[in-house]
């Protein structure tokens, strides 16, 4: 090595632990993706193979699962907002969009509306999917205290549990606690009323989703001044990863360069 060049120290930036897969900063436009109750970031580790490659799929990481299955979960949107807003501000370069299901599609909700609040260039697009609006309360599942046979009842006829994961008791009552919390989040949510967002909202719903009929989630509309959009698929509370072509595909549409 010639005298005064650059060693390389081998270390690398730390990763932020809401974003285990990166925040795509080699793509023009970024996809934060938010996880359903009981899920993490890795449900949507497929979808960045399904987009072009000027939109890099960024999935998010909330506490209690995944890579940060050992902290504590949140209960609460409202907070989940205020600690993912700043992250998102810091750590994603703009232009990005936000998409989420079921208690995601209500998280990204108020991650748009805590980053209004602190006054900072919002996303371009926001995706809902599998979730009622806001303003629509939604029904009370009390999952605290199930045994595991009941807790896979409740499961199974929310559909996208794999079936070996509804057979074993032991690892039912290892999720138990992240799923409380997480129904908690979607079911215990108070609707605040503020001015409608000024981004396009496109919303995705299903025939089969008796939790976010379509007819229920139009009222989407009501929290944008912008254009709405809504899809409507064939099939249960998960249909969008059964459609994640067309999703992904609209989502190009709307968002590529």
């Amino acid at each position: 090595m010639r005298s005064g060049a650059r060693r390389s120290t081998g270390r690398t930036r730390p990763r932020n632990p809401w974003f285990p897969f990166g925040t795509g900063e080699g793509a023009p436009v970024r996809l934060l993706c938010l996880p359903h109750a009981g899920a993490g970031a890795a449900v949507y580790r497929a979808w960045a193979r399904g987009l072009p490659g000027t939109i890099a799929a960024c999935p998010v990481e909330p506490p209690g699962r995944g890579t940060r299955s050992s902290e504590q979960p949140l209960t609460s949107a409202v907070e989940i907002a205020r600690q993912l807003a700043p992250e998102v501000l810091a750590t994603v370069r703009p232009p990005y969009a936000i998409f989420g299901h079921s208690t995601g599609a209500l998280c990204a909700f108020e991650v748009v509306r805590e980053i209004r609040r602190l006054g900072a260039p919002l996303p371009v697009h926001l995706y809902v999917a599998g979730r009622r609006p806001p303003s629509m309360p939604m029904m009370r599942t009390e999952l605290a205290g199930l045994p595991a046979d009941e807790l896979a009842v409740v499961l199974r006829r929310l559909g996208g549990t794999p079936e070996e994961l509804l057979a074993d008791p032991f690892l039912l009552e290892l999720i138990q606690p992240l799923l409380v919390a997480d129904f908690h989040v979607n079911e215990m949510y108070r609707y605040r009323a503020e001015p409608p967002l000024p981004i396009p909202i496109t919303a995705f719903a299903s025939t089969e989703d008796h939790f976010a009929e379509p007819g229920q989630v139009a009222g989407w509309q009501r929290e944008t001044t912008d254009r709405y959009a809504q899809l409507v698929f064939n099939g249960g509370h998960f249909a969008i990863f059964d459609n994640s072509p067309t999703v992904l595909g609209r989502i190009a549409a709307d968002l590529e360069p």
